[in-house]
């Protein structure tokens, strides 16, 4: 009992001090009315508003595949293109780290003036993820999400693009060599969920936007997802920073309610996996939900580190240390009470002695 009370105290003093930092924002616009299938939806980010600060360390592979019909072509095209400005001016990504990947490439005029533009082939995301592998590190976030038709054929679960498509294994070939502390790989593709167990790993956050390869229509989660990572009331837990789990769990809510307002069955069930067994669940339990809650894809340390390499450092310190504890619930019950309480605690200490440091800092 002792112990758990002076875990309890502590719990106290970190929630008071773990508030620094800066907002992540105000979000995007929602659209006025959602749209069915094959009409892209959002607004564009105002240009007037000042750029996020950009974080170097960030990487993203944005790619709408093939359309098979010019309303689909658009709709994911515009969505890529609108999900590319939100990543460089608001969540401070670096333009020239962005990879923007489309079925008509530089040619198409809805990619505005992206840095980085090409064709939705093989070779062109061959290209982008050795780009990447060849400059990210240790500590880089990749950030690469799917935006189209997938299939799967009862063996192998595929993205459509333009030419040869790629499957889920192919993916993993890609991503694995990369160098990163965190990988998200977000697929929004009919019949994605097939994408999960493949895709699986530590260190990594997979999202689909169907349970299974059976679902196959076209689905509308991208919308959602998008402007989940923006929206301020994506933020449940008021700390004006968006995680990836929030967007997520905003996406699946309103894709949900977007099925209701039509009346129509829902042919699509989101999935999450982020602790590496490979099986995926539809909100944050068994084991899913913990590194995802403490992902974000803001450029929050850089904004309140600036050019303080230390302050850089314990914001680093500070999120891994967050991370283990959330990770430390999840095993809550594989451990005796004691035990999880000594660890919680001991948690607990070092979050709390790293907060006081970055409040020292910043007097």
């Amino acid at each position: 009992m002792q112990i758990l009370r002076r875990t309890l105290s502590l719990l106290v003093i970190c929630s008071s001090l773990c508030s620094c930092g800066l907002g992540a924002g105000k979000g995007l616009d929602p659209p006025q009315e959602q749209k069915p299938p094959g009409q892209a939806g959002g607004k564009k980010v105002d240009e007037k508003k000042p750029r996020a600060p950009v974080d170097p360390n960030k990487f993203a592979v944005v790619i709408a595949g093939a359309g098979g019909e010019e309303a689909y072509t658009k709709q994911f095209s515009l969505q890529a293109n609108q999900l590319h400005d939100a990543l460089v001016n608001r969540l401070g990504f670096d333009e020239k780290r962005v990879f923007l990947l489309t079925e008509k490439g530089a040619g198409g005029p809805e990619n505005g003036a992206a840095e980085y533009v090409a064709r939705s082939t093989a070779q062109e995301a061959r290209k982008a993820f050795e780009t990447i592998k060849a400059a990210a590190n240790p500590e880089s976030l990749v950030f690469v999400i799917l935006m189209g038709h997938g299939s799967f054929d009862g063996q192998q679960a595929k993205f459509n693009l333009v030419g040869p498509d790629l499957s889920a294994k192919e993916f993993l070939s890609l991503v694995s060599p990369i160098p990163a502390r965190r990988v998200i790989f977000v697929n929004c593709a009919s019949a994605s969920g097939e994408f999960v167990k493949p895709l699986s790993g530590a260190n990594r956050v997979v999202i689909t936007a169907t349970r299974s390869g059976s679902e196959q229509n076209a689905t509308v989660f991208a919308e959602h997802f998008i402007n989940g990572l923006t929206e301020p009331s994506a933020d449940a837990d008021k700390n004006n920073r968006i995680s990836v789990l929030e967007a997520f769990n905003f996406a699946t809510k309103t894709t949900a309610d977007w099925y209701k307002m039509n009346e129509r069955l829902a042919s699509e069930h989101a999935l999450l996996d982020d602790n590496g067994d490979g099986v995926g669940h539809e909100e944050a339990k068994e084991g899913d939900g913990a590194v995802a809650k403490t992902t974000y894809l803001d450029s929050n340390a850089v904004a309140v580190a600036g050019t303080d390499a230390d302050l850089a450092r314990l914001l680093s310190e500070k999120q891994k240390a967050e991370e283990a504890i959330e990770k430390l619930k999840v095993r809550k019950g594989e451990m005796k009470p004691e035990e999880y309480e000594r660890e919680l605690e001991r948690l607990l200490v070092d979050l709390a002695t790293i907060t006081q440091s970055i409040k020292a800092k910043q007097k």
